[in-house]
């Protein structure tokens, strides 16, 4: 009695461990695998501290590409190869200055102001004109040429607070920045201030891309920080007719010559078909590392690699790894990703793009027809024991959108992304701001997720 007892006890275990899906076993290698590695997050910090200022065009930009090649054939992937783009060079030059004198009382005012990539310079002597202050276009229009004419236009419009989606509240300020200057001068303004495109209230400016019209005067462009601009706002307030200062030393240079970096892992049984997986190497180069956007996301493309490797998994279909370049500013590594896709007449199962912030992964949005979304959606109980519970239709990322009209679904990783917008586009964004598990969690999703994709399609 006693032998068939104590057998019961140690076959029960055994029972458990058999009974338990396959899949969930094969996913939960993936995430110890990841949270005791510290591979990525150590070559993370070689990548921010040795390329910070990796914004296309740059020689920190091709010092990545070389780098995070460099990274993949060390981790032994099947095949890594450049492939070679023309992109924007634009230089940002000493940095920028930014003040004004209150002319009630003299007192002078220092701001924190940094150059809108793509910007135009103003010259070794600056800018100095009355500003004005607007909230929206709409405000800019009822003005009109006579109010704004040969005056800076402050657009000062702050990020919604009570939305729980931060890249909604985003969005809705985003398009000041990137158009501002094009619609202040039409009505003759001679530069533009921007409050930073951030729900956080700091001493930073947040930069980005701005866009300019050919047919329409070009002016320069800075961001404020958001406490600057509180102030400046209320300095306004006191003195309506508030001269304002700012210097900037940027300019645009003929385009050359980069890359995107892209690793592979060959399928055992369909190496013709594809998973892409992919973060952006390029990076803002006003003091930050590029850390969270989007050090981070490259560093989990490759891996995804690594731990399937590290797994012994071996996938049906290649798994590829790509450091998209110029996500910043003309998105040009996307779309020759996307060309070249197209001239080689590719088969992409699904691409996957992780670029928003190094926080803990609450799940996956896709871009797909409802009945492949629909699919995807009955993988979100492999990864719910890991407090992901976000898989829903919605965005898959910037640099994968142009595999879009190749009919690809496209995933983006969803990240708890309250404080996304504290580092985005600033100097607060470095690496010391990366939580290593909340790093490999998302490493370990996204490897969960091309793990499914690969067994059972899309």
């Amino acid at each position: 009695m006693k032998t068939i007892f104590f057998s019961i006890i140690f076959i029960l275990p055994l029972m458990s461990v058999f009974s338990q899906d396959v899949d969930s076993v094969q996913i939960k290698k993936f995430f110890d695998d990841a949270l005791n590695s510290k591979i990525s997050y150590n070559n993370l910090s070689k990548l921010c501290k040795e390329t910070a200022g990796r914004i296309c065009g740059t020689q920190k930009s091709l010092d990545a590409v070389y780098f995070t090649k460099k990274m993949m054939e060390e981790l032994k992937f099947d095949t890594v190869y450049l492939q070679e783009l023309m992109v924007p060079h634009w230089i940002r030059g000493e940095k920028e200055t930014s003040g004004c004198t209150l002319m009630k009382t003299g007192a002078k005012y220092i701001f924190n102001v940094s150059a809108l990539g793509m910007s135009i310079g103003t010259g070794k002597k600056g800018i100095t004109a009355e500003i004005i202050e607007v909230k929206s276009f709409d405000d800019l229009k009822a003005l009109g040429e006579k109010e704004v004419s040969g005056k800076i236009v402050f657009f000062n419009k702050e990020a919604e607070q009570s939305y729980v989606l931060t890249f909604r509240a985003y969005g809705e300020i985003a398009g000041f920045r990137s158009r501002g200057a094009i619609e202040a001068a039409k009505y003759g303004a001679v530069g533009v201030v921007v409050r930073s495109a951030t729900l956080a209230h700091d001493e930073y400016p947040h930069t980005g891309v701005m866009r300019y019209d050919e047919n329409i005067k070009k002016i320069p462009a800075v961001a404020i920080a958001t406490n600057h601009a509180d102030t400046l706002s209320m300095l306004l307030k006191k003195d309506k007719k508030l001269i304002f200062h700012f210097k900037t030393n940027c300019e645009t240079k003929e385009d050359v010559k980069s890359y995107n970096v892209i690793g592979e892992f060959c399928g055992s049984a369909y190496p013709d078909e594809f998973i892409t997986v992919g973060g952006h190497i390029d990076a803002w180069d006003n003091g930050g590392e590029g850390a969270h956007d989007d050090g981070c996301g490259c560093m989990q493309a490759m891996e995804v690699i690594r731990i399937f490797k590290a797994c012994g998994f071996k996938p049906k279909r290649t798994i590829r790894a790509v450091m998209f370049m110029d996500e910043e500013i003309a998105q040009r590594g996307g779309r020759k990703y996307a060309e070249e896709a197209v001239r080689k007449n590719e088969k992409h199962i699904a691409a996957i793009e992780s670029d928003a912030g190094c926080m803990s992964p609450r799940g996956f949005s896709m871009d797909a027809g409802i009945d492949t979304v629909n699919k995807f959606i009955q993988f979100k109980k492999y990864f719910e024991p890991y407090g992901m519970y976000e898989f829903r239709k919605g965005y898959g990322g910037v640099d994968i959108s142009f595999l879009k009209k190749n009919g690809t679904p496209l995933i983006g990783l969803m990240t708890d992304n309250q404080r996304y917008f504290d580092f985005h586009h600033c100097a607060f964004d470095t690496f010391d701001k990366i939580n290593r598990r909340e790093m490999q969690m998302g490493s370990a999703a996204i490897a969960g997720l091309v793990y499914l994709i690969d067994k059972y399609g899309l």
